[in-house]
């Protein structure tokens, strides 16, 4: 085996056996399959195949699955096997195996090792390690975790205080090197949290940050919503212009029963569900979970009005429209748009229709149009005739469209061999090797084109 191979196949999950294609194997009843495949080069047949051993008390055979996986050094097969040691309670041992990659220089093995020590015993040692790598956003995190199990949450708030520069204004994300002000602001905020000094750490975020939105959460818009200071998150999401904040006070709204509240926080007709699709779609949902699928497809339907030919939106809208029984509303809307365009309809805009027109006409309907359509013979018009087909439990036609494409879905093909029982089939197309992507050549070091 070789590490590379190994990550490069893990990553792209090609030429393998993906997880859940694992996890289809097991659930009919092909165990003997995956324990095989595991030792054959399988990772992901390796590393379900050890969690089941270790599960039945055969921890020794678990390791022995893992074993050329880990000698290899690659790091994912790595925290696995220090994963299930520390999950059989042999501490020593999973430190131990982290500790070897460090020692080699391993990028992420210091906050791995370091996190690992602190649950059990050594966080002070920890705390130490990470101290001088304070300017790394992940091990500055993970600082901060562990400053809290050693008991030096002072000692860490007095550091990222340091670098919180009241005079500094970052141009862009790239302005400071190691640490920015931003991450050290929410990084003491967290501390100063944890010590009960809420209304510091709400100054700490309300008044020194620039960026308040980081993977579509508001930090403080949480912080108000855990310590249940509602009026606060009512005033702060009022002036909050990336919707973070009023999703979170229609969560909390949500959560304490008041579902009126929650809804009238996104503001129908002058609030952020009126411009922002995000917080539409988020309003749609809320109103669709509580029986108001009508206002959730109104809601979701002035938002495509607005945003033509937006297929996030689209897509969503017609999702509503099958889940509520309103096929014919959903078609009715992307027919309009198509005619709106003169005609054309690229297929991302069409194959939305598919399921409604199925659910309206029939499946055969849906498939002879997608048939028709200029790319209807197409690797990726196949995924969804198939899927169609396969949904009306008609899975042989399914594979049937398939296999004229088994290259580029290869994923889907073998799932349904393996819904058959044709299980040497469905390896079949999952070993074999994918053609490599052609480089395109270009006389410029730079190019406008995409690169795939």
């Amino acid at each position: 085996m070789d590490s590379a191979d190994l990550d490069s196949r893990a990553r792209t999950r090609s030429g393998c056996i993906p997880p859940e294609l694992v996890s289809r194997l097991l659930h009919h009843g092909h165990a003997a399959v995956v324990e095989e495949w595991a030792g054959r080069g399988e990772w992901f047949c390796a590393l379900v195949w050890a969690r089941l051993l270790g599960e039945r008390g055969r921890q020794a055979d678990a390791l022995e699955v893992l074993a050329p996986y880990t000698a290899t050094g690659w790091w994912t097969a790595v925290v696995a096997t220090a994963e299930l040691l520390e999950g059989w309670g042999r501490i020593e041992e999973a430190i131990e195996t982290v500790r070897a990659r460090m020692a080699v220089g391993h990028p992420m093995a210091l906050e791995a090792y370091t996190r690992l020590l602190a649950r059990h015993g050594r966080a002070g040692e920890a705390f130490t390690m990470l101290l001088p790598h304070a300017d790394d956003w992940a091990l500055a995190t993970a600082l901060v975790d562990v400053a809290a199990v050693a008991g030096r949450d002072e000692e860490a708030a007095a550091l990222f205080a340091a670098r919180i520069r009241a005079d500094h204004r970052c141009d862009g994300p790239w302005c400071c090197r190691g640490l920015d002000p931003d991450t050290a602001i929410g990084l003491l905020a967290t501390i100063r949290e944890r010590q009960g000094r809420i209304d510091d750490a709400i100054a700490l975020l309300r008044h020194r940050r620039q960026i308040t939105s980081v993977n579509n959460r508001d930090q403080l818009a949480d912080l108000l919503a855990r310590h249940g200071r509602i009026e606060e998150l009512r005033a702060y999401a009022a002036t909050d212009g990336h919707g973070e904040a009023v999703q979170r006070l229609a969560e909390l709204l949500e959560e304490r029963g008041d579902v009126g509240g929650a809804i009238a926080a996104y503001g129908q007709t002058d609030g952020p569900a009126a411009w922002n699709p995000n917080s539409a779609y988020e309003l749609a949902q809320l109103l669709a979970r509580h029986g108001r699928g009508d206002e959730a497809i109104a809601v979701m339907r002035a938002q495509a009005d607005v945003h033509h030919g937006d297929d996030w939106i689209l897509h969503a809208l017609s999702e509503l429209c099958l889940d509520q029984g309103r096929p014919s509303d959903g078609l009715a809307h992307l027919d309009a748009l198509g005619a709106a365009r003169g005609g054309e309809n690229e297929w991302e805009l069409f194959w939305m229709r598919l399921p409604l027109i199925a659910a309206c006409s029939g499946v055969d309907e849906a498939v002879e149009r997608a048939r028709a359509h200029p790319e209807g013979t197409t690797w990726y018009a196949a995924e969804r005739i198939a899927r169609l087909l396969a949904d009306a439990g008609r899975t042989e036609e399914a594979i049937a469209v398939l296999q004229q494409h088994d290259r580029r879905n290869s994923h889907d093909l073998a799932g349904y061999f393996i819904d058959l029982g044709r299980i040497d089939e469905a390896l079949a197309v999952l070993q074999q090797p994918r053609p490599p992507t052609p480089a395109v050549p270009t006389t410029h070091p730079w190019s406008a084109d995409p690169p795939f």
